[in-house]
C-alpha cells in the first residue's frame, strides 16, 4: 500500500522538474523570439546607417541590436569578426558595452546535461520497477543482473505436492523414490559404492505428469527445489544464458544438498547443428554452459538434475550420455487401472451420485492422460453446476467425456433436411460396418447433432486397452472408415466434402501399412519411413529413402489397399441395405442413437423398450426439483484403438 502512495509522489516530483527546467530554458533564451537576421543583412543595414544600438552578449557568439525604427534584433558571428568589420568601417559609436547575461552561461550547461541525465534516470527508474516485479531473477533486484538465474527456490517445508497426489504411474514413482532416499539418507549408498544417477530425464507426452511428478520429488525430499523453465535461460543479450546456468549451478550448490528442475528442457538442450546462418547461437552456448556444469559438480555432492521433456528425439546426444542424465523415466499413458486411480485423485474433493463407477469411466476412457481426465473431472462438475444439481451423476460423466474428444454439442446450429439425411446415412454406414467387423469395438453412440468441427460423429468404446494394431485390425478400420462416403454414394447417389478426415486416416493408415509395418507383400518387409521433424542445421538436407520406381510401387500398393477396402465396404452396405435405412431413419427422429438401441435395430429390427436407469432416474429427480426439463442422455465418444477415436 505504501509502495502505491509513493510512486504517484516520485512522478509528480519528476513532472514538476521537468516542467521547471522546460520554462527556465524558454525564458532564459529570450533571444530565440526576437528577428534573426543574418550577418550580411546586418552588414548591409549597418552601413546604410539602419543600425541604432548592438550588444555583444558575453558567450562572444550573439550579437543583439536595435534599428533606427526601434525594431530589435539578433544575429550570430564572432566578436573578432565583429571587430574586424567595425575596424573596416571606422566608426564603432553603435557599440554600447558588454551586457553579459548572467545566467545563460549555467543553463547552456546544465540543460543538455539535465536532459540526457533525466532520460537515463527514467530507464533505470522502469527497468528497477520491471525487475521488481518479476521477482528480480531468483530474488536479485538488481537491474543489472541479467546473468542471474531466473529459478524459483521452492521452500523445503512447503510440501504442497506429495507423492500420494500422483496416481497411476507407480513404477515412474518407485525410480524416483530411490532418488528421495538418497537425499534423505546419502550414507548407506556412498558406504556401498553406489552412484545415485546425476540426472533424471521424464520423458512422455504432453499431460501425462512429468511436471507432477518433479513437483512430488520436491514435496518427499524436504531439500530446497529448483525449478526454472528450458526457455528462461536464453535471452537476447548475448552470453546471458550460459552465465544464467552458472548462477543457477551456484546457487544450487550453496543449497546443497537439493534438486534442479527444468522443465521443457528441449528449449535449450536440441541438438547443435552445423550453424547455418553464421551468426552466434545464444541457445547452444547455453547448452554448452550447461554440459559443462553437468559434468562440474561431484558425483554425490547432493545436486539431483531432473529435466522434463516431451520431445526426446530432438535432444542433444551429449546431454543424454551417462554422467549428465543417466537415467531415463518414461511416463506414458496411463492403464485402465492408472485411470480409475488418476480418477479417484481427481473427484475426492467432488459429490458424486451413487451410481457413479469409476472403473467403468475409466474402461471409457482409453488413451486419455492424468490431465485429460482432470479436465473430464471438473467437465463433469460443471455440467452439474450448470444442470442446478448438488451432486454429479453419470449422465454428467458421459457428456464431460465427449465433450473433451470431441467439443460441445451445437444443437441451435440450423441445418437443412437435406444435410440432416446426408448425415444420418453417413454415420448409419459407419456404424453398420464397425458392427460386421469382428476385430473392431463394439458401437457406442451414434449421433447426427453438430459437435465440434463434425456434423456427426460415431463412437466406439474399446474393450481393452492396446499396444499394437494387427494388420486385420488395421485392414478393418480402412473399411469402416470408408463406409461413410459409400453409403453417400449407396444411398444419395452423390459424395460429400464430409469424409475428408475419413480419407485422410484411411490414407494415413494404409501408407504407414506399406512403409512403415512393412505389411505389403510385394514392397516387403522394408520400412521406407522418413523422419517427420526435420531442423536446420541437422537435416538441412535429406533425400528419399527410395528410388523413383520404388516410390511409384508404393503408390500402387497404398491405392491397392484403400480399394480393397472400398470394395469391402461397398459389399458389406449393398448386403445391408435395410439395416442402413433403418438406422438412418432413426437417426434422422432421434438424432442420438445408444449403444442398447443401436444393437437391437441391428439384431431385431426395432427398438428396445425403455427402461431408466439409475442415473436417469436421479437426474430427472433432481432436475424436477429445480422445475426444468429432463435434458437427454449424454454422449460417450468413440473410443477405438490406444485412445479415442471418432468416426464423423
Amino acid at each position: 500500500m505504501n509502495t502505491k502512495q509513493r510512486m504517484p509522489a516520485g512522478f509528480t516530483w519528476i513532472g514538476i522538474l521537468l516542467l521547471f527546467m522546460i520554462a527556465s530554458f524558454l525564458f532564459s533564451n529570450s533571444d530565440q523570439n526576437l528577428n534573426q537576421v543574418s550577418f550580411d543583412k546586418f552588414k548591409t543595414d549597418y552601413r546604410a546607417g539602419n543600425v541604432k544600438e548592438i550588444e555583444v552578449r558575453d558567450d562572444g557568439m550573439t550579437i543583439r541590436g536595435v534599428l533606427q525604427d526601434g525594431t530589435e534584433f539578433t544575429t550570430v558571428a564572432s566578436a573578432e569578426r565583429l571587430d574586424s568589420f567595425l575596424a573596416e568601417e571606422g566608426r564603432d559609436d553603435v557599440i554600447e558595452k558588454y551586457n553579459p547575461v548572467q545566467t545563460n552561461d549555467m543553463w547552456s550547461i546544465i540543460l543538455p546535461l539535465g536532459g540526457i541525465l533525466i532520460v537515463i534516470g527514467f530507464l533505470f527508474f522502469f527497468m528497477n520497477q520491471q525487475n521488481q516485479q518479476n521477482g528480480g531473477g531468483g530474488g536479485n533486484r538488481n537491474v543489472m543482473n541479467f546473468g542471474k538465474s531466473r529459478a524459483k527456490m521452492a521452500n523445503p517445508e512447503n510440501k504442497s505436492v506429495t507423492f500420494k497426489d500422483v496416481a497411476g504411474a507407480e513404477e515412474e514413482k518407485y525410480e524416483l523414490q530411490e532418488v528421495v532416499d538418497f537425499l534423505k539418507n546419502p550414507k548407506k549408498y556412498i558406504d556401498l559404492g553406489a552412484r545415485i544417477p546425476k540426472g533424471i530425464l521424464l520423458v512422455g507426452p504432453p499431460g501425462t505428469g512429468k511436471t507432477l511428478l518433479a513437483k512430488a520429488v520436491a514435496g518427499e525430499a524436504g531439500v530446497p527445489f529448483f525449478s526454472i523453465s528450458g526457455s528462461d535461460f536464453v535471452e537476447m543479450f548475448v552470453g546471458v544464458g550460459a552465465s544464467r546456468v552458472r548462477d543457477m549451478f551456484d546457487q544450487a550448490k550453496k543449497n546443497s544438498p537439493c534438486i534442479i528442475f527444468i522443465d521443457e528442457i528441449d528449449a535449450v538442450g536440441r541438438k547443435r547443428g552445423a550453424g547455418l546462418g553464421g551468426g552466434h547461437d545464444e541457445r547452444e552456448q547455453t547448452l554448452n554452459q550447461l554440459l559443462v556444469e553437468m559434468d562440474g559438480f561431484g558425483i554425490n555432492e547432493g545436486i539431483i538434475m531432473v529435466a522434463a521433456t516431451n520431445r526426446p528425439d530432438i535432444l542433444d546426444t551429449a546431454l543424454l550420455r551417462p554422467g549428465r542424465f543417466d537415467r531415463q523415466i518414461v511416463v506414458g499413458f496411463p492403464d485402465v487401472k492408472g485411470r480409475e486411480e488418476i480418477l479417484k485423485v481427481h473427484v475426492r474433493n467432488k459429490p458424486l451420485a451413487d451410481d457413479i463407477k469409476l472403473d467403468v469411466l475409466a474402461k471409457m476412457t482409453s488413451g486419455f492422460t492424468g490431465a485429460d481426465l482432470e479436465n473430464l473431472a471438473n467437465e463433469a462438475a460443471l455440467l452439474a453446476v450448470r444442470a442446478g444439481r448438488k451432486f454429479i451423476t453419470m449422465v454428467e460423466m458421459e457428456e464431460a467425456i465427449t465433450r473433451v474428444i470431441a467439443g460441445t454439442e451445437k444443437k441451435s446450429r440450423v441445418v437443412s433436411e437435406k444435410e440432416r439425411k446426408l448425415t444420418a446415412y453417413h454415420e448409419a454406414g459407419h456404424a453398420i460396418i464397425g458392427r460386421l467387423m469382428p476385430d473392431l469395438d463394439p458401437v457406442h453412440q451414434i449421433s447426427i447433432i453438430p459437435r465440434g468441427m463434425a456434423g456427426g460423429y460415431t463412437m466406439h468404446l474399446p474393450s481393452e486397452d492396446r499396444s499394437y494394431m494387427s494388420k486385420t485390425r488395421l485392414e478393418q478400420m480402412m473399411v469402416s472408415l470408408l463406409g461413410g462416403r459409400v453409403a453417400e454414394k449407396l444411398i444419395i447417389h452423390d459424395i460429400s466434402t464430409g469424409a475428408k478426415n475419413d480419407i485422410d486416416r484411411v490414407s494415413k493408415i494404409a501408407r504407414s501399412m506399406v512403409i512403415d509395418y512393412g505389411m505389403s507383400d510385394v514392397v516387403g518387409t522394408i520400412s521406407y519411413g522418413e523422419g517427420e521433424e526435420v531442423f536446420i542445421g541437422r537435416d538441412f538436407s535429406k533425400s528419399k529413402s527410395f528410388s523413383e520406381k520404388t516410390g511409384q510401387i508404393i503408390d500402387d500398393e497404398v491405392k491397392k489397399l484403400v480399394d480393397k477396402a472400398y470394395e469391402k465396404a461397398e459389399q458389406l452396405l449393398s448386403e445391408n441395405l435395410d439395416k442402413l435405412h433403418l438406422v438412418a431413419q432413426t437417426l434422422l427422429e432421434k438424432e442420438k442413437i445408444e449403444a442398447d438401441e443401436f444393437e437391437s435395430l441391428f439384431t431385431t429390427g426395432k427398438l428396445p423398450e425403455k427402461t431408466e436407469q439409475p442415473s436417469d432416474a436421479q437426474a430427472k429427480k433432481e432436475m424436477k426439483k429445480n422445475d426444468s426439463k429432463p435434458e437427454e442422455r449424454p454422449a460417450v465418444k468413440d473410443l477405438t484403438g490406444a485412445g479415442p477415436i471418432a468416426e464423423a
